[in-house]
């Protein structure tokens, strides 16, 4: 074959590595996002794991090239690569389902153990695709004086595949075919790569020694992800949708006659409907206290507009409609597939419901409104969004508040460890001169309520309670009310939350670690 055609195909393959590298480490996160979440420090677990192999591959391969430069051995290094990257998501099925069990029983051991083995899985392609770019440089050089030239051409076109990598499993791919078809199609045109590769190298024994066991096990990968499977079992019933968007791993679920949206690692449910029940219950039955923290005497007539940020499915404002009656809402959500699973599944249709699919703070940074009450339940479990946690964010939501406005946010414990809770209390506090909070009976949630009115007082919602009509509600304050609501002010000592730094993660994952060892009584 001509050599100018060989350089091209060497060069293909240098772009195609390079794109694999980064489609891999972005299809791994989404990967592991049912099982571990999509946290920071995932990610930086997965890029320093990915900077590790990257290293080890790039000195092997130096070695390697420089002792033996073979066209033949880079592709068939290649070839090698594809194979692994397409295997990838059928191997890790068995090895991330250890980490439900391991979680299901608070084995910190299994759950860990899972994550270290899905990223040594991840060790065999991204360290072979290390070694492409070095091979490929000492292929290149025929002329010490053009040796820098060289280099910076492989590297370009590496980074040029790379960006590629980057933008095509997100914006493509996983979309509309899914993580584990991401990881067969890349893996395979890698390997078809190579295999050209092989031929143009014009040798038939190591050609035919690569070429059949890469098509068996390609062939293997694909007929695995080809066939419908379920990627986790459903949280306790029966599963009715399972599919990835962009942002979150989603299953809907339904149990009992209640329709249940999970998402990610399924820990906790985000959103529910039975149309047998007008009022959702859990925490999202608990926002509806707030307004009535304002002066007495303050009525559901009171209450003429409200804000969520973290709509989910819409649990929230069907509370509310059915409490405060159909006042003006605004919903918003920033996955768009989450919405289109409320208005089918969950009855999210009100007509007084505005759906905006944003992000949270940045529609209160544009918008004009104010609000009676702006209700925050934006998880992406087990965490909440950093930036809707901080000073700053607390002073935009107020300055969207009318004067007996109200916020009131989830925040998520365990047992008795009150960390993140008392954190966002006194950041509230920093904003707020009246912060009050009271937990979610039987449920692992407090909500932290910030006053827009200054003259509010904790005794506010015992006087307003006496006054209502509505049942609902009547048994709601009256569970606030009670000892095991604990009602009380909220802290006004530690650290405050700002948009440079707010440690939420950190502290979340210490309220993990620390149900874990305690054997779930979460005690901190």
């Amino acid at each position: 074959m001509p050599t100018r055609f060989k350089r091209l195909l060497l060069l293909t393959v240098v772009f195609l590595a390079g794109m694999t590298s980064l489609a891999v480490e972005l299809s791994a996160s989404r990967l592991l996002a049912p099982y571990f979440g999509d946290s920071l420090f995932i990610w930086a677990n997965l890029i320093g794991m990915e900077l590790i192999f990257l290293t080890i591959g790039y000195t092997i391969g130096g070695r390697w090239a420089d002792r033996n430069p073979s066209a033949v051995r880079l592709y068939a290094i290649v070839a090698v690569a594809g194979v692994a990257t397409a295997l990838v998501p059928l191997i890790a099925r068995p090895i991330l389902g250890l980490s439900l069990a391991g979680f299901a029983n608070l084995d910190v051991g299994a759950f860990l153990g899972s994550l270290l083995g899905v990223n040594l899985l991840l060790a065999i392609p991204v360290i072979l695709l290390g070694m492409v770019t070095p091979f490929a440089i000492r292929l290149e050089i025929t002329k010490l004086d053009k040796a820098g030239k060289t280099a910076g051409q492989i590297y370009a076109l590496s980074t040029v595949g790379s960006i590629v990598g980057t933008f095509a499993p997100v914006f493509v791919f996983i979309p509309t075919v899914g993580t584990a078809r991401t990881f067969v199609i890349f893996g395979v045109v890698l390997a078809a790569g190579a295999l050209l590769g092989l031929i143009a190298a014009g040798v038939r024994a190591p050609l035919a020694r690569v070429a059949l066991p890469t098509s068996v096990l390609l062939g293997i990968s694909v007929m695995g992800v080809m066939v419908p499977f379920q990627i986790k079992p459903g949280f306790d019933g029966r599963l009715i949708v399972e599919k990835e968007s962009l942002y979150n791993y989603i299953q809907v679920v339904k149990s009992n006659g209640w329709y249940e949206l999970v998402l990610n690692e399924g820990q906790a449910i985000h959103s529910l409907y039975n149309p047998n029940y007008a009022v959702t219950g859990g925490e999202w039955e608990y926002f509806l206290a707030a307004p009535l923290f304002n002066n007495p005497p303050y009525t559901t007539a009171d209450l003429h507009s409200a804000c969520i940020i973290g709509l989910g499915a819409g649990s929230i404002p069907r509370n509310i409609d059915n409490t405060y009656g159909a006042i003006p809402m605004d919903g918003v959500e920033l996955d768009p597939e989450i919405v289109a699973l409320g208005h089918r599944y969950f009855n999210m249709n009100e007509p007084n419901l505005h759906v905006v699919v944003q992000d949270g703070r940045y529609f209160l940074a544009l918008t004009h409104k104010k609000y009676d009450l702006i209700a925050i339940d934006a998880y992406q479990q087990p965490y909440i969004p950093f930036q809707l946690t901080t000073k700053e964010f607390f002073q935009l939501a107020r300055a969207h508040l009318t004067p007996h406005g109200v916020v009131a946010i989830n925040a998520g414990r365990a047992g008795n460890d009150f960390r993140l809770v008392n954190a966002l209390a006194t950041t509230m506090h920093a904003v707020f001169k009246n912060v009050f909070v009271y937990d979610v009976v039987g449920e692992a949630n407090s909500i932290v309520v910030g006053m827009n009115d200054d003259s509010a007082q904790i005794t506010n919602l015992a006087a307003n309670a006496q006054q209502l009509t509505q049942p609902d509600l009547i048994n709601l304050t009256t569970n606030v009310l009670s000892p095991a609501s604990n009602l009380r002010l909220g802290t006004t000592q530690g650290l405050v939350f700002t948009d440079d730094r707010a440690p939420v993660e950190t502290i979340i994952d210490q309220i993990i670690l620390g149900y874990i060892r305690n054997d779930g009584s979460g005690n901190p």
